[in-house]
């Protein structure tokens, strides 16, 4: 028998089955990522440079196009050279470092979501007090308790992880260091890996969620005989609820598809494992950025311009 804490260098095993067409993954993925990475840093530098979107909400959403930007960059380049040339070898130490990259900024997805409702609702319900709620000293009381409970939880899962002796093999089922896909290497009781990785799922992404749609349903009933403005409110609330409806379904099912394994094939569940991370990173540019009117007009007046500069001769 193996020595139980053998392993130390692992082979990432996601979509194997698929056997000589992983390298048709390649395609989709890398025009994905170009897509992602093009459509935030547009995002990011027409709020940068435009003076009038340095307001609360527009910040936010510089803070998810940062987030949606870093993201992807963690995992989705090693899945390509795996695709292409077949590396899919990684430490226990950088698998570690991934997975706590990963799940910290897939973290503060559904958290920035949560501050977006909370301007909303102090946008909506109290705007003569907007801007002093808003100011950075007040609004710190609603930023630091979220980044510590992240930080936390996800420091805690990672830890608990690392401490584990991965005596079953070496092959990860997964694309990345997915922190279940890991544990299931691990010998011995994984019960706790397993318990702590439920309650993190209930505290941030399902608890993030349930803010949000209690902080939309009083911002509803707020506007709805509002005329104009109480329809434009709803507009922007429904977005931000679809999308974490979204996200939160993609969630749930990659993190139940590890507990019901002879429901989904392995695949599926690796397709939804990774699609929850890099679903928002490519359509949370166009549903932020070219749904809101403000920011929509500067991108086309910033491509309308780069486009004249390009044909007018020199």
């Amino acid at each position: 028998m193996e020595n139980a804490s053998s392993h130390r260098l692992f082979i990432l095993d996601g979509l194997s089955e698929l056997g000589g067409l992983r390298p048709v993954l390649f395609l989709p993925f890398f025009i994905m990522l170009v897509l992602s990475l093009l459509a935030n840093s547009l995002l990011l530098y027409v709020i940068i440079s435009q003076r009038s979107l340095h307001s609360p909400m527009f910040i936010l959403i510089a803070g998810m196009a940062c987030v949606d930007l870093s993201l992807p960059l963690f995992f989705v380049p090693n899945m390509l050279l795996s695709f292409l040339f077949d590396w899919r070898g990684i430490s226990l130490i950088g698998c570690l470092l991934q997975m706590f990259s990963i799940h910290l900024l897939g973290a503060f997805q559904s958290t920035l979501l949560v501050w977006m409702a909370v301007d909303r609702y102090f946008a909506i319900c109290s705007p003569l007090s907007y801007h002093q709620r808003m100011a950075l000293p007040g609004f710190l009381k609603y930023i630091i308790p979220l980044v510590i409970r992240n930080l936390f939880m996800v420091s805690l899962v990672v830890s608990l992880a690392g401490l584990l002796p991965f005596c079953l093999g070496n092959r990860i089922d997964h694309c990345f260091c997915e922190h279940m896909a890991l544990v299931d290497l691990a010998c011995g009781s994984t019960s706790v890996n397993s318990l702590i990785g439920l309650v993190s799922v209930f505290l941030i992404p399902v608890a993030d969620f349930i803010i949000i749609t209690v902080s939309y349903i009083i911002i509803f009933s707020s506007v709805l005989g509002s005329g104009k403005s109480g329809v434009r409110a709803l507009h922007t609330c429904v977005t931000h609820i679809v999308v974490m409806t979204v996200s939160l379904s993609i969630i749930l099912v990659a993190f139940l598809s590890y507990r019901i394994r002879n429901g989904l094939p392995a695949g599926v569940r690796v397709f939804f494992s990774t699609m929850y991370l890099f679903f928002p990173s490519c359509f949370n540019p166009i549903i932020y950025g070219v749904r809101t009117t403000e920011i929509r007009q500067h991108i086309l007046r910033t491509l309308t311009w780069t486009h004249f500069v390009q044909i007018v001769p020199h």
